[in-house]
C-alpha cells in the first residue's frame, strides 16, 4: 500500500489518502470519506493509521479490493495531479537521521584530507533533526544565511509502527511499517562552523527535512528485499536531479548498516514508538559536498530558482523548488563581549 497526506481545492485541513496507479498519475482515495461511506474506522492522519496498522490495514485493503471494482463513490478518488501532496507524516514523533553507506563517509573524509573513522564499522551513528520542521513536495523558503552552500541529501527513511524496547536484531524489521524518500536539506556554511564545537549539526539542519510524497508500506517492497541474519536491504535504485540533470546515482542495497542494525541501537534502553521517522543518511553521491569535494561538480550549490528531485525506485519521486525567505533577523557571529 501508498499511503499520503494531502489537500484538495476545498479542504481546509489535511486528509489522509491512499494512492494507487501509477506514481506520479495515479488516484488518490481519500480515507475518511471512504471509511465513513463503508461504516469503518475513519482515521484522523496517517500516523493515526501507522499507530494503530492491526486495525486499519484490513480497512485500507477493503477500500482497494471495492476500488478495483469501481464500488468506490466518485466523490472519494481524486486525480493525483488535481490535488496537493504533502509529506505523509508531517509531524513525526520524533526524526532521527542515520549514516549508514560507507561510500558517502569515506568521500566525505577523504575530500576533507582525513582517514575514513575506523569507529564507522563499529557501531551505526545517528542524530535527532526537527521533527516539527518536515517538508514534502513544493517550494522550500530559506533564509538568507541557510542559502550560504545550500546542499541536498538523498536518503531513505523508515516510519515505526510498534513499540519496543531493546529491539532484537532479528526482529527489527518487524517494527517498519514502511519507507520514505527523505531530503535532508543542509546549510553547509552554517553546519561547518558549528560543528566545529563538537555537538553535531544545527541550524545547518533543522530548518526543513523532506519527506514522501509516498509512505510505501514494507510489504510493497517485498520482490526488491535482500534478506539477511542482519536486516533487510532492499535492491533499489536511488537518483538526485538538479534542474532537470541527473547529480546522484546510488542504491539502497548499499547500505553499510541496515535499518534494523540501526533500530536495534535506536531502541537500547529507550522506548520507541509508531511513528517515529529514522533516515538512512546519505546515498554514495548524494550531496552537493560530496560531489564537490570529488571534483564531479564544481564549486555548486543550490540557489533560488533551482529545482530538486530526489528518485527511489519503487518510492516515487520528490520534487521541491528552492526559493529565498523574505529578509528577516539575521544571526549574530562573533566573539563575545570580554571574551578572548
Amino acid at each position: 500500500m501508498r499511503f499520503v497526506t494531502f489537500l484538495t481545492k476545498n479542504s481546509k485541513t489535511p486528509l489522509p489518502g491512499l494512492h494507487t496507479g501509477t506514481m506520479g498519475s495515479g488516484t488518490i482515495v481519500d480515507l475518511p470519506a471512504a471509511c465513513g461511506a463503508i461504516g469503518a474506522k475513519v482515521p484522523a492522519d496517517i500516523l493515526e493509521i501507522v499507530s494503530n496498522a492491526e486495525t486499519y490495514l484490513p480497512i485500507c485493503q477493503k477500500i482497494l479490493n471495492l476500488h478495483s471494482k469501481n464500488e468506490i463513490s466518485k466523490d472519494a478518488l481524486h486525480p493525483e495531479n488535481s490535488v496537493t501532496l504533502l509529506a505523509p507524516i508531517p509531524r513525526p514523533l520524533s526524526m532521527r537521521d542515520g549514516y549508514a553507506f560507507r561510500q558517502h563517509v569515506e568521500a566525505a573524509r577523504r575530500n576533507r584530507g582525513v582517514p575514513m573513522i575506523p569507529e564507522f564499522d563499529n557501531f551505526p551513528i545517528f542524530y535527532f533533526t526537527n521533527h516539527l520542521a518536515v517538508s514534502g513536495p513544493g517550494v522550500i523558503a530559506v533564509e538568507e544565511q541557510a542559502r550560504e552552500k545550500l546542499d541536498f541529501e538523498l536518503e531513505a527513511a523508515i516510519v515505526t509502527c510498534k513499540a519496543g524496547k531493546n529491539i532484537p536484531l532479528e526482529k527489527a524489521d518487524e517494527y517498519i511499517f514502511g519507507y520514505m524518500i527523505m531530503n535532508d536539506w543542509s546549510a553547509r556554511a552554517l553546519q561547518m562552523e558549528e560543528m566545529k564545537l563538537n555537538l553535531g549539526p544545527a541550524k545547518g539542519k533543522d530548518f526543513s527535512t523532506g519527506l514522501g510524497p509516498y509512505l510505501v508500506t514494507r510489504d510493497e517492497l517485498a520482490p526488491k528485499a535482500i534478506t539477511s541474519p542482519k536486516g533487510e536491504r532492499f535492491d533499489l535504485r536511488m537518483k538526485g536531479f538538479v534542474n532537470g540533470k541527473q547529480v546522484s546515482d546510488g542504491n539502497m542495497k548499499d547500505m553499510t548498516w541496515t535499518f534494523a542494525q540501526i533500530l536495534e541501537r535506536v531502541s537500547y534502553g529507550v522506548q520507541v514508538y509508531p511513528g517515529e521517522v529514522i533516515g538512512s543518511g546519505t546515498v554514495g553521491t548524494g550531496c552537493f559536498l560530496e560531489l564537490n569535494g570529488s571534483k564531479i561538480t564544481d564549486n555548486q550549490w543550490l540557489k533560488p530558482g533551482d529545482e530538486v528531485v530526489m528518485e527511489i525506485e519503487g518510492l516515487g519521486r520528490l520534487v521541491n523548488r528552492i526559493e529565498a525567505a523574505p529578509a528577516g533577523a539575521k544571526l549574530s557571529t562573533g566573539p563575545l563581549p570580554g571574551s578572548k
